[in-house]
This record gives structure tokens, C-alpha cells and sequence, in this order.
């Protein structure tokens, strides 16, 4: 006889490929001679015939991808010699798959043949599940009422390492459920009571029958079929396309009875468990994929096409977002209205702080610097500056301050590394300063500021400020930098949350400067006060360390001539 060989059971190994064919068809193989080799991206595996005879054929190719049950081989068998060996039930076991009802030939088998065997309740319980712990049933697929066929998925279950589809193992009606989503099970629990035709033997395993009728028990088809539940990528496509076996032939498949319909009736997903953890992983709601598979299986590329899809769509509509879209308003009806298209910076401009707002959690620190002396010295140097053909504004003694205080904090003058677990400290001091710019906001960088006096710093502010505005900034011009300035003081403002420019660290911003009361110990004096507001990413700096920057920061503003020592 015919014999398949199929591989073995493999784990939580999704798929393995096979490396190496070890035997040809038309060799003569032993128990435990190798057939093929196969290989995971952990380990690789001999898979042996486990049965001595004539190899008839392979039926994989060097490169092919298998998974537990699939048939990779067919051995001749001596049926006789098998006979003498295991006795008179392992010889009826092997017999011809195109007879299996042939056991049935003599003695009370035959008077029994030709009556209708009754209808009887058969207890689905749990299979053997090996060390796992904490299984829970994360999905039902029937309910009572529905009718199943012997491979039709009754529920899903998951553990802390894989998750496992439990089959029907015979046709029949559900008559109850015992176990509701959500609940744990162990091994022997009872997990569905099926209507059937044939014995009440209670189904301990998921593997469903081999090519034999389910009320056959006593002699089954595949006599090493293992006991415990197989995964449920137990077959390839091209093995589920096969040939319907004799329970499924027997089963109608017309769509009011729903034997052979995808998922059985009570099924409302039809996707392994490979494709339910690439769905978990990805963010995908599996009843919204629709199965390209065998009986409308969703298979990876589905979730993958989906995914791809969505993206796409997202991206379309709301650049970089993984949050639900705002919904799309007709405004014309409300009123007259004028499309404006974004200007390249002001698009670019916004998908960039859209995605340091979703990735950096910002915390925004507030301060009140005392500027008063240093406002009393810039006007001493108006003069100057109308010589030098120079605008001397606060910025450029801010930014000089923020070198200093950069200094002597280095960790907002950093990046993190892509995994979180490092700083990158920078050993340089590029500052950026926001412009505003009828194309939108820019943010030019000044390179190595803190080799700068305030002279300097001005020239540089008006030079990149001017290229800006008519649109002449090069590429180079805002790269490289470690820290950011957006200031408003000449537009208003007591405060705001400037948004960091990832993947630097922190940013300030800076409002309008204001005359305010401040007691002096003894008094109520007027002082020029500039509102500092400084965001952080919470990541990389904690609120002490950022109360600390500011107030190295206000103290350097607040008595200029700190920036000389």
C-alpha cells in the first residue's frame, strides 16, 4: 500500500523551508532514514520516513516552504509484513485510502453497514496542551444551532507563546457551548457538545480525520496522527485546494446549509493564528480584511494588501496619522469659500511637527527672565549698530545666553539614539531661530554660535533672516541643529508651547517682553520682564533638570555680564 509521510509537528515555527532532499523516488528507506531537511531562522531538522519501504514520491522541492501535516513524501508498505508486525487492527489501519470502509468487511461491522447509525452528543473538550499556561479562548467561531463540518473552526484559543484552532473533528449541529471569549481553559475542559452520527467517544484532539469516516474510531486512517491539536497552518493552499475528503463530500456545501462555507456559519474571522498575530502587531481589524484564501481564509498578504491600503488612504487625507481621521465637511454649503493650496514649506513644515508631536511626549516649562539691564545696554548700542548697518535685537543675546546654559547642560544640547537607550551629546552648539516667511515657517541654523559675540550673532540673524524671506536658504543652511529658538516678542504673547524640532531634545520660546510689578525686599519696582517658555522631551530630560536650565538661563539674561566670564 500507499502510504503519506507528512511533517511533523514543529512548534510556534510558523513556516520552514526545505534545504536538501536526502532520498529519491524508487529508493528503499528505512524507519529512520532521512527523507529531508528542513530549516527555521532558529534551528534545522531531518525529517525521517518513520516508515521502511519503497520511496514512491516527493512531493516538496528544495526551497519550498512547509508547515506541521503537510504531506512531503509516499512510501510503498509492504502491508502484510506490517500485518505480522503490529497485529490484525495496524494492517486494517493502512489499509488503501481510496477503500476506507474496507475494515468493514466481515463479522458485526458488516450487519451494522447498512443501518442508519443514531444521532449522538459527542463532548468536544481540550486537547493536550502541553506546559502552556494561562490559555484563554479569544474567539468563538459557532453557537448552538449551527452546523459544522469535520475541519469547520469551533474556537480559537491563545497562550502566552502561539495560539490554536480547535476543529470540529466530525460533522454534526452544535447543541451548547460550554466556554464563553475570554475565559481560561486547561486540558479535558469542555468546550462544545456536537450532534453527530456515529460514537460518543468524547473528541480529545483537534486533528481532524484522515481521509476516513468519522465513525470509524476503531480503525482509523492514520494510525501516527499525533494526539495533539495540530496549528492551524497545518496545510498548505495547494492542500487545502485538494480533493474534498469522504466527510467533506458527505457535507453539503450548498450556502443554506453552510457545511463547506468559509468559517462555518457562527465564524466571523477565518485567519489562523500567524495572520491573527500579524493583524495584532500591525493594528488591523480582521473583519474588516477580506480573505483571499481557501474558503475566503485571510491569509498575510490580505492583512499586508490592507494595511498597504489603508496607509495610503491615511496619507492621502491626514499625512502621518495613526489616529482616526477628522471627517471630511463640505464648508460650501455653510458659505462662500476659497481653496488655497499649502505652500512645499508650510506642508512640509506641517507633517514634520505633526510627527514630533505624536512621537516626543512634550512638557513645556515657563520662566520670567529680568531683562531690564540687559534692555538698558542694547539701547546704549543703537548707534553703533546704525554704523555697522545691523539691527541688534534681543535674539542675539538670547542665543548667546543659550550657549552658555547649553553648556552647563549638556543633556538639552543632545539627541537620543533610535532605541532609547542612549545620548548622543553633541560637542557643538548649531542654534536655530524660527523665521516667519510668507512661505511659511523656517528654521535657519547658525553653526558654532557659541564662537560668537553678540556682534556676530546679529550679522548672522539678519544674513539667514533675509535669505529666508526671499526664499535663498540652502539646504545646509538648516541642517545640523542641536537646539532651537521660535521667538514672538515683537508679535505678542505671555506664553506658548513651542512644538521641539526632533530629533533635537528641547526648544524655547520666547513672547513678548512686558513691564511688570517685582517686589525688590522692600518694595514693588517696574522690571522688563521676558516670558521664557521651554519644551522638552520628557524622554531624554525630567522637570528638575529642565527648572535648572531656566533658571541658569534667566540669571545669565537677567546680568549680561555673566556672558563674559
Amino acid at each position: 500500500m500507499i502510504e503519506e509521510i507528512q511533517i511533523p509537528d514543529i512548534g510556534d515555527v510558523e513556516h520552514v523551508e526545505v534545504i536538501e532532499l536526502c532520498a529519491a523516488p524508487g529508493d528503499e528507506v528505512g524507519v529512520d532514514d532521512a527523507l529531508i531537511v528542513i530549516e527555521s531562522d532558529k534551528a534545522s531538522m531531518e525529517v525521517p520516513a518513520g516508515r521502511a519501504g519503497k520511496l514512491v514520491a516527493i512531493t516538496v522541492a528544495i526551497g519550498d516552504e512547509v508547515t506541521t501535516g503537510q504531506v512531503i513524501a509516499q512510501i510503498e508498505i509492504n502491508t502484510g509484513e506490517i500485518a505480522a508486525d503490529a497485529g490484525p487492527s495496524a494492517a486494517a489501519a493502512v489499509e488503501p485510502v481510496a477503500e476506507p470502509l474496507a475494515a468493514k468487511s466481515s463479522g458485526a461491522v458488516d450487519e451494522s453497514a447498512d443501518e442508519a447509525p443514531a444521532a449522538v452528543d459527542v463532548e468536544v473538550r481540550m486537547p493536550d496542551i502541553g506546559e502552556a499556561k494561562d490559555v484563554v479562548v479569544i474567539e468563538l467561531a459557532v453557537s448552538a444551532g449551527d452546523r459544522v463540518g469535520a475541519d469547520d473552526l469551533l474556537l480559537v484559543v491563545e497562550s502566552d507563546k502561539a495560539s490554536m484552532e480547535i476543529p470540529a473533528g466530525k460533522p454534526g449541529s452544535i447543541v451548547a457551548v460550554h466556554v464563553t471569549v475570554g475565559e481560561e481553559v486547561a486540558e479535558d475542559t469542555l468546550l462544545v457538545t456536537l450532534r453527530t452520527e456515529g460514537d460518543a467517544t468524547p473528541l480529545m484532539t483537534a486533528a481532524p480525520p484522515v481521509a476516513a469516516a468519522p465513525a470509524e474510531p476503531e480503525a482509523p486512517a492514520e494510525p501516527e496522527a499525533p494526539a495533539a491539536p495540530e496549528p492551524i497552518e497545518r496545510r498548505a493552499p495547494a492542500e487545502s485546494a485538494a480533493a474534498p475528503s469522504a466527510v467533506d463530500s458527505a457535507e453539503p456545501t450548498d450556502a443554506s446549509t453552510g457545511a463547506n462555507v468559509a468559517a462555518s456559519t457562527g465564524a466571523q474571522v477565518y485567519a489562523g493564528p500567524a495572520v491573527r498575530r500579524l493583524a495584532r502587531e500591525l493594528g488591523v481589524d480582521l473583519t474588516q480584511v477580506e480573505g483571499s484564501g481557501n474558503r475566503g481564509r485571510i491569509v498575510k498578504d490580505d492583512v499586508k494588501a490592507f494595511v498597504k491600503t489603508s496607509l495610503t488612504t491615511n496619507l492621502r487625507s491626514a499625512p502621518g496619522s495613526g489616529i482616526p481621521r477628522l471627517p471630511e465637511i463640505d464648508f460650501a454649503k455653510f458659505g462662500p469659500v476659497q481653496i488655497v493650496p499649502l505652500s512645499r514649506i508650510r506642508a512640509a513644515g506641517a507633517l514634520n511637527l505633526h510627527r514630533s508631536w505624536l512621537n516626543v511626549p512634550h512638557v513645556t516649562q515657563h520662566e520670567d527672565a529680568d531683562v531690564t539691564e540687559l534692555e538698558a545696554f542694547r539701547s546704549t548700542l543703537k548707534d553703533e549698530a546704525l554704523k555697522r548697518e545691523l539691527k541688534i535685537t534681543p535674539l542675539a543675546f538670547i542665543i548667546k545666553a543659550c550657549c552658555y546654559a547649553l553648556q552647563a547642560h549638556p543633556a538639552f544640547n543632545a539627541s537620543l539614539d533610535a532605541e532609547v537607550k542612549n545620548f548622543i551629546l553633541k560637542q557643538y552648539y548649531h542654534i536655530g531661530f524660527a523665521v516667519d516667511t510668507e512661505a511659511g515657517l523656517v528654521v535657519p541654523v547658525i553653526r558654532d554660535a557659541d564662537r560668537m559675540g553678540i556682534w556676530e550673532l546679529s550679522q548672522a540673524i539678519t544674513d539667514l533672516a533675509e535669505k529666508a524671506r526671499l526664499g535663498k536658504l540652502a539646504m545646509n543652511d538648516m541642517l545640523g541643529g542641536t537646539f532651537s529658538i521660535s521667538s514672538l516678542g515683537a508679535i505678542g504673547g505671555t506664553g506658548f508651547t513651542p512644538i521641539i524640532n526632533a530629533p533635537e531634545v528641547a526648544i524655547l520660546g520666547v513672547a513678548r517682553l512686558a513691564y511688570k510689578p517685582v517686589w525688590d525686599g522692600s518694595e514693588f519696582v517696574s522690571r522688563k520682564m521676558l516670558p521664557l517658555s521651554l519644551s522638552y522631551d520628557h524622554r531624554a530630560i525630567n522637570g528638575a533638570e529642565a527648572g535648572r536650565f531656566m533658571v541658569t538661563l534667566a540669571e545669565l539674561l537677567s546680568d549680561i555680564r555673566r556672558l563674559s566670564l
